[in-house]
């Protein structure tokens, strides 16, 4: 298993500089200027000159090979130089804000996790009963509904249960807290946004949940079980939903990776100042040092996501072994 890990590992380095390649380039494809950006964002007139000398100080002036390959080294060094727009460091920019971005993702997984597998599993059980129907009910109201939209409708729900309870409408604090600071103010922040988000999450592994188990109760190994007389709960737990995790797993682990990075429109909607929205703001001012980094953070994610769900894939069914 180690040397399965160590292979994996050494695997994620090709893919970060395939992927910085390809975001490279394509950020250099983007129409558009951003020293012009910069120099018109007051409205006042510029020279060729000017437009020069801020491509020598961002850099930008010098050969592309040179420029890739001090991005490259600055992915692996963290050093991912000053954002072409603000001057501030990369990296003071994205951990200012990537703690609320994470925790929105981690506790909409746990929402998911709390939700889906069990209403899933209970579906698959109560095949075409009415409790099975509520639930697929529910799953698709999920998945057709806009996040924006339910995010906007769970405000407004929350002003008016708030004023109606209390004569004063409420709405969360808007400046970030960590968790360990204040927990109460934390999750009056984080809470209903990671609902909202999470709804969606659940109704997508809930599907999944419902299908696989399906599935995997009507396996050979499963009426043997059942010949031997052992109990319900123990079939579930022990062989059925095991096994039934595996596609579960691999959803739950490609939506959060997803989440970090496609935080953007709830970000909005609960006016969160997160990597979502610096990744806008990013696109918006063309600010490739920032746009770059922002994306290969999201590969990162992906890439050791994508790793602990195959190592996960071991505890739920030991027929898998690493070669």
């Amino acid at each position: 298993m180690y040397r399965y890990i160590a292979k994996r590992v050494l695997m994620t380095i090709p893919t970060l500089i395939g992927a910085a390649a390809l975001v490279f380039i394509l950020m250099r494809l983007i129409p558009g200027d951003i020293c012009v950006v910069r120099l018109g964002s007051g409205g006042g007139s510029f020279s060729e000159h000017s437009v020069q000398m801020c491509h020598a100080e961002l850099g930008i002036d010098r050969p592309m090979i040179v420029q890739f390959a001090e991005f490259v080294w600055g992915l692996f060094t963290l050093n991912l130089g000053n954002s072409m727009w603000s001057g501030k460091p990369v990296v003071l920019e994205i951990a200012t804000r990537l703690p609320i971005s994470i925790e929105i993702a981690l506790l909409a997984a746990v929402v998911a996790i709390v939700v889906a597998i069990p209403l899933g599993t209970i579906s698959a059980l109560k095949q075409n009963t009415w409790l099975d129907l509520v639930v697929r009910t529910v799953a698709i109201a999920g998945i057709a509904t806009p996040s924006f939209w339910l995010g906007i409708l769970s405000i407004i729900m929350v002003l008016d249960v708030t004023q109606a309870i209390t004569g004063t409408p409420w709405m969360p604090p808007i400046e970030y807290v960590p968790l360990w600071k204040d927990p109460i103010r934390n999750l009056s922040m984080a809470l209903l946004p990671a609902i909202t988000v999470g709804y969606r999450y659940a109704a997508v592994s809930m599907r999944m949940t419902r299908s696989t188990m399906l599935e995997v109760m009507r396996e050979d190994y499963i009426r043997t079980a059942r010949a031997k007389g052992l109990l319900a709960r123990i079939i579930i737990n022990r062989h059925a939903l095991k096994n039934a995790l595996l596609p579960v797993v691999t959803l739950l682990g490609i939506e959060f990776a997803f989440l970090i990075g496609g935080l953007v429109v709830t970000e909005q909607v609960f006016n969160l100042n997160g990597i979502g929205r610096l990744f806008v703001l990013a696109v918006q001012n063309q600010d490739y040092t920032l746009t770059q980094a922002l994306v290969m953070l999201v590969v990162a994610i992906f890439v050791v996501t994508n790793l602990a769900v195959d190592l996960l894939y071991a505890w739920l069914d030991p027929r898998i072994r690493f070669a």
